[in-house]
């Protein structure tokens, strides 16, 4: 099977919404309360939430579909920063970089992220910020082989508990 990324449309925002749920649930369920689960997907995993992202001109998403089918097994989503930490004009953030497990190891989240590293450089960016739970030890792992270091800390409410997330950047040469 081969993968392909593509620049969204706005009539992929029921796809990015299950595949960010079916992603959630997958790297969380052992972590996290059901009731907590339920919640954020329902609010930040929805389909109207990515179509207002897909509208937004501040926002790039892409998206990796299986090349014989064009089903989304993952996605990135590229904004403006919204995180507690000083940030500059020429800062963007990583909102998202999903992929479901079962395509983790093949070059796939490589490719997501070199796609939203030279969209971000093409754009005059400077430094890349991305948000992270601090458990997660495979996505930091390998946002460490992406060259991000720790920027600061945040807390992150899903559902009724607070999480402790870590900030991490990495700069990012003009195109």
């Amino acid at each position: 099977m081969s993968l392909t990324i593509r620049p969204c449309t706005p009539g992929d925002a029921e796809a990015l919404a299950l595949v960010g749920q079916a992603t959630f649930l997958e790297t969380y369920a052992e972590v996290l309360p059901a009731a907590d689960i339920l919640s954020h997907c329902r609010h930040q995993h929805c389909a109207e939430l990515y179509a207002q992202w897909l509208a937004d001109a501040d926002y790039r998403l892409w998206v990796a579909c299986v090349a014989e089918t064009g089903v989304a097994v993952g996605y990135a989503v590229l904004c403006p920063p919204d995180l507690p930490i000083p940030t500059g004009p020429s800062d963007l953030e990583l909102k998202r970089i999903y992929l479901l497990a079962r395509h983790h190891g093949g070059g796939v989240g490589a490719g997501l992220m070199t796609t939203a590293i030279e969209a971000a450089a093409s754009a005059g960016a400077s430094r890349l910020l991305l948000g992270v739970y601090g458990d997660n030890s495979a996505a930091i792992a390998f946002y460490d082989r992406q060259g991000f270091s720790k920027a600061g800390v945040r807390k992150f409410t899903v559902g009724a508990n607070v999480y402790d997330d870590l900030i991490l950047a990495r700069s990012i040469a003009a195109a």
